[in-house]
């Protein structure tokens, strides 16, 4: 009896976990006393000034709601709808480059480059998307990845687990050890009241050790999948994913490509180029160029007003303009192709309703802190820490803020909210320990970073997986042992951070 209910238990769908977690959260609003912090111009809370107020306990309604507020933006929860949209115009340009066939040629090129090497596309890749973490906070953009990703690395004799790894490890242990991240690192350097660049010699440390232990463990699980395929976790749908990703039919693609073709790869290439290059905070880096070219385009008689004076200089982008950038290079990579308008309009809707459901996984993510907000007891949670913390030594009190930004990072997943809603009060508290607000900032980023690989609080994670068709469960026993060693080796370079 017992080995049949074993058997008949299936990992709920991600919605359903993610209501779950909206569920739990909404009873603890009834139980977790509701309070709120002082803040200053600058919307950062200040120390000592937590109080209680009157509970605002969150019932069903608000726990259907909560979804639907989070999709639209409800304050202090920035709107999912911008990341959502921005994934299903991601959808309908692949829907376009998918119809040209350019994409089947291209990685069928790949699969016979690399023959006999696959593994090197493991070494080249993950430190590439880490660098995008590090750098600038690489998260949502990474969705245009994954339908990309996945087929190459099954038609190389891998599976669905080792391109998401590669994508989601990759871009989410760079944004752990966050050098320059705007989202992270230069939020919270900003509420702390420190420069961006203080402590970046500990978080180039934290950069090197953390992509090198997440590329080895990825290394070593595709090793062992190339070896026996039936070692791999995600083994007993592995003949879904096959025809799901169309690995069968890239195999059979002939390996060279039209000359129309080949213009839409090198378009598709050009339009993630521009993706990461918009993102990029340049001025953040002192590099002023594109602000400097923007201006004079704008500036200039006539020209200046056919462009259109709300024009964004690369570096300034955000999701919305994201999301024009991949609309508008879906239609010229349809005209470079000759497509027909009507194929043209079925391809790109097919290709959009191909990622809304990972496009409203966001949005019910992003639930779960509106829940919080509105039932106020995130700042009674901040507050617990808030007392929890004083009075330690510097190696004892490190150790203790990781800790504490463990399950704060599960509540707020997003790293500029969590950065804005503590960092005003953890960093006063470490100069009555010797702790400098650099330190503090590294802790608060590595287990942010750390809990966003595993949490399902998180729409990159939840995304990534709908995107891979990959449980969570699978996703927990695969990453478990990698999370582990993260964990201790993260304490160790904290602890040596109070010696700097």
């Amino acid at each position: 009896m017992s080995e049949k209910i074993k058997k008949g238990f299936k990992m709920p769908s991600s919605y359903s976990v993610l209501m779950i977690i909206i569920a739990i959260m909404a009873v603890l609003t009834w139980i977790i006393p509701a309070g709120q912090y002082n803040a200053d111009k600058a919307g950062n809370l200040i120390t000592g000034t937590y109080k209680t107020v009157s509970q605002n306990p969150q019932g069903i309604w608000d726990v259907l709601m909560a979804p639907i507020r989070a999709m639209l933006g409800k304050e202090p929860t920035a709107a999912a709808i911008d990341v959502a949209f921005f994934i299903l115009m991601v959808g309908g340009f692949l829907g376009v480059v998918n119809e040209t066939g350019a994409l089947d040629v291209g990685i069928a090129s790949i699969v016979k480059k690399y023959k006999g090497r696959e593994k090197m596309l493991i070494v080249v890749l993950m430190p590439l998307f880490a660098l995008g973490g590090s750098t600038y906070g690489m998260g949502e953009e990474t969705m245009a990845f994954y339908p990309l990703l996945v087929p190459v690395m099954m038609a190389v004799g891998f599976d669905s687990l080792t391109a998401v790894a590669i994508i989601l490890l990759g871009s989410q242990i760079g944004c752990l050890a966050s050098t320059l991240n705007p989202f992270a690192t230069g939020i919270a350097s900003a509420t702390a009241g420190v420069g961006t660049g203080d402590g970046i010699l500990l978080r180039l440390i934290f950069f090197v050790v953390m992509t090198a232990l997440g590329t080895y463990f990825v290394y070593r699980y595709a090793d062992k999948i190339q070896k026996d395929p039936t070692k791999s976790l995600v083994y007993s749908h592995r003949e879904e994913d096959l025809k799901h990703f169309n690995v069968d039919g890239v195999a059979k693609v002939e390996s060279t490509l039209s000359k129309k073709q080949k213009q839409v790869l090198v378009l598709f290439v050009l339009t993630f180029v521009l993706m990461i290059m918009s993102f990029i905070p340049w001025t953040d880096l002192k590099v002023t160029v594109f602000e400097s070219f923007n201006k004079w385009l704008v500036g200039l008689p006539f020209i200046g007003k056919i462009v259109g004076s709300s024009t964004s200089a690369l570096g300034t982008w955000y999701f919305p303009e994201g999301a024009m950038l991949f609309a508008v290079m879906a239609i010229v990579i349809g005209f470079v192709y000759r497509m027909k308008e009507d194929r043209f309009i079925t391809v790109f809707i097919n290709g959009a309703a191909d990622l809304l459901g990972v496009a409203l996984i966001v949005a019910v993510a992003r639930g779960i802190q509106v829940i919080m907000n509105d039932g106020m007891i995130t700042a009674t949670i901040l507050h617990w820490g808030e007392v929890g913390l004083k009075g330690l030594s510097s190696q004892v009190f490190i150790v203790l803020t990781y800790l504490f930004y463990l399950p704060m990072s599960f509540l707020i997943p997003s790293t500029s909210g969590l950065a804005s809603a503590t960092m005003g009060i953890m960093a006063p508290l470490g100069k009555f320990v010797n702790v400098q607000a650099s330190l503090i900032i590294t802790a608060y980023q590595s287990a942010s970073g750390l809990l966003n690989l595993i949490t399902p609080t998180s729409g990159i994670v939840m995304g990534a997986l709908a995107l891979g068709r990959i449980e969570l469960g699978t996703w927990w026993k695969f990453v478990g042992k990698l999370v582990a060693v993260i964990f201790v080796v993260s304490i160790l370079l904290l602890i040596l951070g109070t010696f700097f």
